[in-house]
């Protein structure tokens, strides 16, 4: 069957996705036709390691009277189909997105004296792009990345990056389809976490409130020093209330977690799912394995309800966050298959079960009850060994094997368990003391015997050595 073709042949020696690109750089920057470039010594196509062919730095004068400063504004070409010879992206028409749909932009605070832009933030957008190649995930709006390092490898506080619309570039139509411009914005470790436990959209309003950390421009200053936390305390409840009002974004954590069903008599631990029992527990199968990973990369809320699997997400350094709806989001229409008993494995009702966290995951509970469950959606714990996972749904979730009924549910090593608001609202009563961590010790044990459920918080070398 053949693809699509692209448009009649156009001058090779400036590619019409190219052309394109360069024509809403120059709208913004007239007197720059030919801006300094950092270029792919080696094209991606020709077996280089750099997706991006090229990156443009363009010196961007601000606006005064918005109280945007001077900067540098770079823009990225190789993301979108330049080409349209199926080279690099397959060319799939004029009405879709051209390649990935999008191109990297970049604003960084010009210091003063500096009389050209660094560039390092080249190589920073070609890591992004590396990724975005590697794993086929796009890019959208409100995206975290957690980067860990300084992005200019100095001592700079600025270590993360939110994505955002680019404030002046328009989306371009070219002969290979649709680009837009998402800007990357550098924050510090605490504005990370707070867009990931309430959401980036909500962490950019913030910022773009707050001149110094990037103003309605967002600009980057590598050299800032304080979050916008610590400039305005107020923010912090700003977030807080977002979560209440909002919910979280954030659906799930790669964690130090394990659960053990009470309700079977200790000597059979042949099915038990703790991973600090002595012997090795079973591990999760290859069809439970991928539909939580399914479940993590793609679901979401919320077109009428939330539905399991989906616990959607982005999925980045152990963090799952909601995205866009899915175009099937039901269990029974996508993922019925990953369902059926498999191995002999077979969904079990669990009478008492107890649950086990680290105290950097057991600080998360919260979060889960109060920005998830009480806004009808759900939360999974994935352990970080493989071999357990736990979900708390709402009643308001659908395809979840836990039920009203039946509240606690296993199929093999995977626990749901649903819980009503009620109950959500007497255990946040009852672990508050989980948002104070640095006042209470380990271990730490909360129980709810008419509810038949256990948790405790338990030191980081009950995991890392569970044969003890």
């Amino acid at each position: 069957m053949e693809g699509a073709r692209p448009p009649a042949a156009f001058p090779a020696l400036f590619p019409p996705g190219l052309h394109g690109i360069y024509g809403e750089c120059r709208r913004l920057y007239p007197e720059q036709p030919n801006p300094l470039q950092v270029t792919a010594i080696l094209k991606y196509w020709l077996g280089g390691p750099d997706p991006l062919d090229y990156v443009s730095m363009y010196r961007n004068l601000g606006n005064p009277a918005l109280n945007v400063p001077e900067h540098w504004h770079y823009v990225s070409f190789g993301l979108s189909d330049l080409y349209g010879d199926n080279r690099v992206h397959e060319f799939t028409g004029t009405d879709g997105p051209s390649g990935f749909g999008f191109e990297l932009t970049f604003r960084l605070k010009r210091e003063t004296g500096e009389s050209a832009p660094p560039t390092w933030p080249a190589e920073l957008m070609q890591g992004l792009a590396r990724y975005v190649f590697q794993s086929e995930n796009t890019f959208c709006s409100g995206d975290h990345v957690s980067w860990h390092s300084p992005l200019d490898n100095s001592e700079s506080r600025i270590q993360h990056m939110l994505l955002t619309e680019d404030p002046q570039m328009q989306p371009v139509q070219t002969p290979f389809g649709v680009v837009t411009f998402l800007q990357i914005v550098g924050v510090c470790t605490e504005e990370l976490h707070a867009a990931q436990q309430w959401n980036g959209q909500g962490i950019l309003e913030l910022l773009r409130t707050v001149p110094v950390a990037g103003g309605p421009w967002l600009i980057t200053d590598m050299r800032r020093g304080e979050t916008i936390f610590e400039i305005d305390p107020h923010l912090q409840e700003r977030v807080d209330k977002g979560i209440e009002t909002d919910g979280s974004n954030l659906s799930g954590v790669s964690a130090k977690c394990a659960w053990d069903d009470l309700s079977r008599p200790p000597e059979d631990d042949e099915d038990s799912r703790s991973i600090c029992i002595g012997t090795q527990p079973r591990r999760l199968s290859g069809k439970d394995t991928e539909q939580i990973r399914e479940t993590l990369r793609r679901g979401l809320e919320i077109n009428s309800k939330p539905v399991l699997p989906p616990i959607n997400a982005q999925r980045q350094n152990g963090l799952n966050h909601d995205r866009a709806p899915s175009r099937k989001d039901s269990l029974e229409s996508e993922s019925s298959a990953a369902i059926i008993p498999h191995e002999l494995i077979r969904t079990r009702q669990l009478e008492s079960v107890h649950l086990k966290f680290n105290q950097e995951s057991g600080a998360l509970i919260p979060l889960c009850l109060r920005g998830r469950l009480l806004h009808g959606r759900h939360f999974t714990y994935k352990s970080i060994t493989g071999d357990t996972a736990i979900t708390f749904v709402s009643t308001g979730v659908e395809g979840a094997f836990a039920t009203e009924e039946h509240p606690y549910a296993a199929h093999g090593p995977w626990l749901q368990i649903l819980l009503t608001e009620e109950f959500v609202e007497r255990m946040l009563e009852d672990l508050e003391d989980l948002t104070s961590p640095e006042e209470f010790k380990l271990p730490k044990e909360y129980s709810w015997p008419e509810k038949k459920l256990k948790v405790s918080i338990l030191p980081d070398s009950v995991f890392d050595n569970p044969l003890q």
